[in-house]
C-alpha cells in the first residue's frame, strides 16, 4: 500500500482498467523523469493499435472527475483488475 495514494502503485505486467472500460497493461511503473524526478506510469492499450502511453503517476492514480463524468462507475481513473 502506497502512503501517498492510499492504494498499491501499478506494477509491470498488471492489467488496469480505465474508467471508460478499456484495459491497459502496465509496462513500467514508477518511471522517474531524469530532470524533474516526477514519477510516471508507462502502459499499453489492450485494444485498437495497442499504443503505448505515458502519464504522470499522480494523474494515473487520481479519482475520476464525477462532475464531468457523472456516469462513471469507478472511483479512480484507473483501477487494477
Amino acid at each position: 500500500m502506497d502512503k501517498q495514494y492510499g492504494r498499491p502503485i501499478p506494477q509491470a505486467g498488471e492489467i488496469w482498467q480505465h474508467f471508460k472500460h478499456n484495459d491497459y497493461k502496465i509496462i513500467a511503473c514508477p518511471v522517474i523523469h531524469t530532470e524533474t524526478e516526477e514519477l510516471y506510469c508507462v502502459y499499453q492499450a489492450l485494444y485498437g493499435d495497442y499504443g503505448i502511453f505515458c502519464r504522470p503517476l499522480a494523474m494515473f492514480m487520481s479519482e475520476v472527475d464525477h462532475a464531468k463524468y457523472p456516469q462513471a462507475e469507478q472511483k479512480y481513473r484507473f483501477e487494477c483488475k
